[in-house]
């Protein structure tokens, strides 16, 4: 399929202008520039590939770019090293593939989405209907670039655990939730019923959102505002749910399918590795691919012996289906030599993590190893090393933006990392994980541990 020429014209001169934007997203018309070329984000329609689709992405990305793939924090693609000249036809090479990419804002739906998941009302269905009636208000500039929307058919699997302005929830087949501003559990329900309105309620939750200022979160709207606008909103007594999709293994499931859930070491796969895999399960007659949010892909259509053989097998293809993989417990970014902001390899620092303080990775403790104060690859409270002008920035529970609570050279990161690993291993008591360890000793003496010579 061909682009169109207004979305040319956007590509041939305008992705560097686009992305200059404060707060915008790279797109697939409109890449953004890094250390290594310019980078494109999609996320296919309904969230599912099939393995043609994937290989035939994966082939483009080799073509066109320098062959990386990632899988972002949210669940969305990454394609690496484009070119001004390659961007146009990597696009062509996905349209032509039949991977559907909706403009933003981007509506997300957990992976393990459709009736054979347990969901109780079609949540792909339910995005093409809001873009199809809301088409006005979700393409209007004034909306944030980063607007997020998450539609939940009420399965068994969920995206409790991914902030959303915008969620909706179905109760059963004919009734859905709408609640606005943050996770599962703290979303404010505003409007419950059939889902031409909840339609209609997203919609009212949209021209607020336009009407309160340039391009504002749902975090932002007063309370009166949305009262008056919702103003049978305290007597819903249903809220969004609180549960948790597994990211790695094989989850239980209640028919005779299974579903794999696997992991590229920190979210990163080369095309040929992606190929190699792909050409592998086709023989085990999978379904189809579907990227997951925390750097994850899930594997569906396969018998309970194929996903055990592609767990076991899924090692040599540069992906884990292992829960304990301590890879798997920190967020990465790109890192220097990627991303123009970086200023250090944050994944070479994360095999020295695993390697010399392996103490700090029982999974008590959300680990982020930041390039920049930009934060990325995790944008929420971590143990966070964040890469500075004067090397590096240790939070001990927050975000990458914030004040450091000790900053360390860079010529010392690794000894600084070898007596976190000594503090943990003293400090720890019988039981202890060590986020309750480091909770206990507390901020001055971790940050007098680490600058100890």
């Amino acid at each position: 399929m061909a682009l169109d020429e207004r979305i040319k014209t956007d590509i041939a001169g305008e992705a560097a202008q686009a992305y200059a934007r404060r707060g915008a997203c790279p797109t697939l018309a409109r890449p953004m520039p890094t250390g290594d070329g310019l980078l494109a984000r999609l996320r296919p329609q309904g969230g599912v590939l099939t393995v043609h689709q994937c290989a035939q992405l994966a082939q483009a990305a080799l073509l066109h770019g320098n062959g990386l793939l990632e899988i972002t924090a949210r669940g969305s693609l990454q394609i690496r090293g484009l070119r001004p000249e390659t961007v146009e036809p990597f696009a062509e090479a996905v349209y032509a593939a039949g991977i559907i990419v909706s403009p933003n804002p981007v509506i997300e739906l957990p992976p393990l989405n459709g009736a054979e998941f347990g969901d109780v009302a079609d949540a792909a269905a339910m995005e093409l209907l809001l873009r199809d009636r809301l088409a006005e208000y979700l393409q209007s500039p004034g909306l944030a670039p980063k607007l997020s929307i998450i539609v939940d058919g009420g399965g068994r699997f969920d995206l409790a655990d991914v902030t959303a302005d915008v969620r909706l929830l179905a109760l059963s087949a004919e009734e859905w939730l709408v609640a606005i501003a943050g996770y599962g559990a703290s979303a404010r329900p505003v409007a419950v019923g059939t889902a031409d309105e909840a339609i209609e309620a997203v919609g009212d939750v949209l021209k607020l959102l336009l009407s309160i200022g340039w391009q504002k979160r749902c975090r932002d709207i007063d309370p009166e505002r949305l009262v008056s606008v919702f103003p049978d909103m305290h007597a819903i007594s249903r809220h969004p749910r609180a549960g948790e999709t597994p990211s790695v293994g094989i989850p239980a499931m209640e028919n005779c399918t299974a579903v794999i859930g696997l992991k590229p070491r920190f979210g990163q796969i080369h095309a040929n590795d992606l190929l190699a895999f792909l050409t592998f399960v086709e023989s085990h007659d999978v379904t189809n691919i579907r990227p997951a949010p925390d750097r994850g892909l899930f594997i569906t259509g396969l018998n309970k012996e194929s996903a055990a053989a592609v767990r076991l097998s899924a090692k040599r293809f540069g992906l884990s289906a292992d829960s304990d993989d301590l890879s798997s417990r920190i967020a990465t970014c790109a890192g220097a030599g990627a991303c123009a902001s970086s200023f250090y390899a944050t994944k070479a620092l994360a095999e020295t993590l695993i390697e010399r303080c392996p103490e700090a990775l029982d999974g008590s403790l959300d680990l982020h190893l930041s390039g920049c104060a930009k934060g990325c690859a995790h944008p929420r409270r971590a143990l966070t090393i964040s890469g500075a002008a004067d090397g590096y920035h240790l939070v001990l529970d927050g975000l990458a933006s914030d004040a450091p609570d000790a900053q360390i050279a860079g010529s010392d990161i690794n000894s600084a990392i070898e007596r976190l690993s000594r503090l943990i291993k003293s400090e720890r008591q019988a039981g202890e994980s060590a986020r309750a360890c480091l909770d206990r000793v507390g901020t001055a003496t971790i940050t007098r541990a680490l600058r100890q010579d």
